[in-house]
């Protein structure tokens, strides 16, 4: 997802997205650790969406937009 996707969710929805994509990158990690993924590019793309999600939730504390 693109940032401006998820600036548009409240602040439950973030969280709740943030926790979710955390929990899906590290059961994907597992997946890779055992030779059992197929698109390993998934775990980069998941790494990508954390660390949009975080840069919102911090946009947000700091009042940026």
């Amino acid at each position: 997802m693109a940032a401006k996707e998820f600036r548009g969710l409240n602040g439950e929805e973030l969280d709740t997205k943030l926790q979710d994509t955390v929990e899906s990158y590290f059961n994907l990690r597992f997946q890779h650790e055992a030779g059992q993924l197929e698109n390993p590019k998934r775990l980069q793309q998941l790494k990508r969406d954390i660390a949009r999600l975080r840069t919102v939730k911090r946009e947000r504390e700091l009042n940026i937009r």
